[in-house]
């Protein structure tokens, strides 16, 4: 396993955990290429005072099969590499099987890493219920056990996990949710990488690609900005041409409501609510469907609900905040077949940038960069930790000559004092006239 970076306060806690003297339930969670995986076996696959088992659930994959994974790795970790064991058919004795092991081993700890779990709970397995029983039973009273439960379905694990109403009801001691990185962080990344750019190239690549550490991974050393989005976006099958598909799939099982809200939600820049989304929805009416899918884009990280300044209930908006869902949908999604068929010549991109229609697109996205690091900017402005953002708007009545107007970031300060943002993507200062 590779030079880890970052994560120290994720790591700090994956440590305190191990460390600790009684029996750990965590829940971690974070959007696909975020990176959970690497954390957790970068911190406990190389223990030598305990046992590391792991299992990852396999998408769309039938209960005899995610059983059969389960129990081979049993005997790998517990008894010998390579060991066939008798493979039960349902989750009740597999876990009685694993149970077996752990109350046989001499070992100090025992991690119990069951990755992308939500794609264990195939339907009427009753591994939710199984887990339940054996965790209250029997694990959660030896201090040698550490099981960490981990998804991408961020909506899922704080449903079924960590907000469990039934058995699992307050059994979770840690919660971890893994962030993409901010851009101090994406630029330690890649430094990290022998990968040297500017501050002004890497705030570009951030508003394609976000802080995920996986889609940095496949930037090239020695390319400019320019070059690197032509290689990911607009050669054939390139990356980001191939990933989408996989996504919003991965998190959402059948994702054709999801990916409807997000692509809606991307065409205004400021924002919409929640009744003009069920209008121009196929899939969604207004109500609890509706709502519930949108719970999900928020958990995911792929869009984020504002509350208008003096409008508590009243006018709330969703808006796009994840970089590259925001760039395919306006950028690849148009031309996708012919990416996937031939892509587009050299130069594509550095053409796009002297439209209108780039420089509408990255303004938004610029947006979107500074929404995410709105504590770095409250620092910057040297603003009280008690100063609440807000975005304000004004909707003019139908028909009338007003053509409304919005803030793009305000503070509300608590020295009675309101700070009004401009964010504006620019290569030169902007002055307001």
């Amino acid at each position: 396993m590779g030079m880890f970076y970052g994560r120290e306060e994720e790591r700090a806690t994956l440590q305190k955990i191990y460390q600790s003297k009684t029996p750990e339930f965590v829940a971690l969670y974070g959007r696909r290429r975020v990176g959970k995986t690497y954390l957790v076996r970068n911190a406990f696959s190389r223990i030598k005072d305990g046992l590391f088992f792991y299992v990852t659930g396999t998408k769309n994959g039938k209960l005899s099969e995610q059983i059969q994974n389960f129990t081979e790795e049993i005997g790998n970790t517990f008894i010998q590499q390579g060991l066939r064991l008798e493979v039960k058919k349902n989750w009740r004795d597999t876990f009685r099987l694993l149970t077996d092991q752990i109350q046989a081993s001499t070992k100090k700890k025992i991690v119990l890493f069951f990755d992308e779990f939500p794609w264990m709970v195939t339907r009427k397995s009753a591994l939710l219920q199984t887990l339940e029983y054996f965790w209250n039973r029997h694990w959660s009273t030896d201090p040698r056990v550490k099981l960490i439960i981990c998804g991408s379905s961020s909506g899922w694990i704080l449903k079924h996990i960590i907000n469990n109403t039934e058995g699992l009801y307050n059994r979770v001691t840690e919660r971890i949710h893994l962030e993409p990185f901010n851009l101090q962080q994406t630029k330690g990344y890649l430094l990290s990488r022998r990968i040297k750019l500017t501050d002004k190239q890497i705030a570009d690549l951030y508003m394609v690609l976000g802080g995920i550490p996986h889609y940095l991974d496949q930037i090239k050393s020695g390319l400019s900005t320019v070059q690197i989005v032509e290689e990911l976006a607009f050669k054939k099958k390139g990356f980001l041409v191939t990933e989408f598909k996989n996504l919003y799939a991965t998190l959402f099982g059948t994702a054709d409501g999801h990916v409807e809200l997000a692509r809606i939600i991307s065409k205004h820049h400021y924002g919409i609510g929640q009744d003009e989304l069920a209008e121009k929805s196929h899939h969604f009416k207004s109500g609890g469907r509706l709502s519930d899918c949108l719970e999900d884009l928020i958990e995911a990280g792929f869009i984020e609900r504002f509350t208008p300044f003096t409008h508590k209930k009243k006018g709330i908006t969703y808006k796009m905040t994840d970089e590259y869902s925001l760039f395919y949908f306006r950028w690849i999604e148009p031309i996708k077949e012919t990416l996937l068929d031939k892509g587009m010549r050299k130069g594509y991109w550095e053409g796009l940038q002297r439209s209108s229609a780039w420089q509408s697109w990255a303004g938004y996205a610029f947006e979107s960069l500074c929404y995410k690091h709105i504590p770095q900017i409250s620092i910057a402005l040297d603003l009280s930790p008690t100063a609440i953002p807000y975005a304000w708007h004004y909707i003019s009545v139908r028909g009338s000559e007003d053509s409304g107007s919005q803030i793009d970031l305000l503070f509300d300060r608590d020295d009675n004092v309101i700070t009004v943002c401009e964010i504006k993507y620019t290569e030169k200062p902007f002055e307001i006239d």
